[in-house]
């Protein structure tokens, strides 16, 4: 097995950002590759007019890649915010606002994944009341997440970058998910394993993937140190893919690295081109 044996799709909220948003469906179709992810891309507005979503969506179908993932509103990202569900006031309600229209536009595009980021701790808030927030706002994600068959994500990152952020394990990441699930009824909700966050964590990640790989809804991956390309740091990448598909995962995974200080397009170049097409 190796790299050519996995699903890969490119994350093109960190790859290509040199190019305008709705230039990178086809840059990535250029570099080989047929599918796609998304952070929420309209970071000001959980809500965008019918005419911004109607114009990502044409360039992701004139590309001829195929949109596989896509976060829910999650405020500044990239910048300082982690995530809006578990915010009180006016943070929650964007997030709210946000569901409907993140999973309308996922089930046009035939996406079945969607990731809930949690949300960083607030100073003066008792953290039980964010969580119960959090748990109520993930219910009605899951609940939408259902209505357009895809699935609810959980995603752990990690403490070092994100210290206000809560769910710095896999098991505090797994813990939600398990909340969520009992909370609905409707097992959708599954473990976002992103290896990066994990190892800054200084997690045992093979372990991580012999205890949850039956509970992950998705896999993303960048090289540690310095969240750059497969073979730029020292994580055994392809031999923890290897594991994780003889645990039986057999879903995408999720280029979500830095290209460096060269052209995203030139960042790809630890995976032949016969293998970017997603199979």
């Amino acid at each position: 097995m190796g790299f050519a044996d996995q699903r890969f799709n490119v994350n093109l909220s960190i790859l290509f950002t040199e190019l305008p948003l709705l230039e990178r469906p086809a840059a990535a179709a250029a570099a080989g590759f047929t599918a796609v992810e998304l952070w929420w891309p309209w970071v000001d507005s959980p809500t965008p007019a019918q005419s911004e979503l109607d114009a990502l969506k044409k360039a992701i179908e004139d590309a001829g890649v195929r949109l596989t993932g896509l976060n829910f509103y999650a405020g500044q990202l990239p910048g300082p915010d982690r995530g809006a569900l578990s915010l009180p006031g006016e943070e929650s309600e964007r997030f709210r606002a946000n569901i409907d229209v993140a999973a309308d536009f996922a089930r046009s595009l035939g996406c079945t994944a969607l990731n809930a980021l949690y949300g960083n701790r607030v100073e003066g808030v008792d953290p039980a009341e964010q969580d119960a927030l959090a748990l109520e706002n993930l219910v009605l994600a899951a609940r939408a997440a259902d209505r357009i068959g895809a699935v609810l994500l959980i995603e752990t990152l990690n403490r070092p970058e994100s210290p206000r952020y809560p769910l710095v394990s896999a098991p505090a990441g797994i813990a939600v998910v398990d909340r969520v699930n009992e909370a609905t009824g409707l097992g959708n909700a599954r473990f976002l394993m992103d290896l990066y966050h994990l190892s800054m964590n200084g997690e045992d990640l093979q372990q991580v993937i012999a205890a949850y790989a039956d509970r992950t809804g998705h896999v993303q991956i960048a090289d540690n140190p310095g969240r750059g390309a497969p073979g730029t740091g020292t994580l055994p990448l392809e031999e923890l893919l290897d594991q994780l598909a003889k645990a039986g995962y057999e879903g995408f995974v999720g280029l979500e690295y830095k290209p460096g200080d060269r052209p995203s397009a030139e960042a790809f170049d630890w995976l032949p081109a016969a293998a970017r097409a997603a199979r």
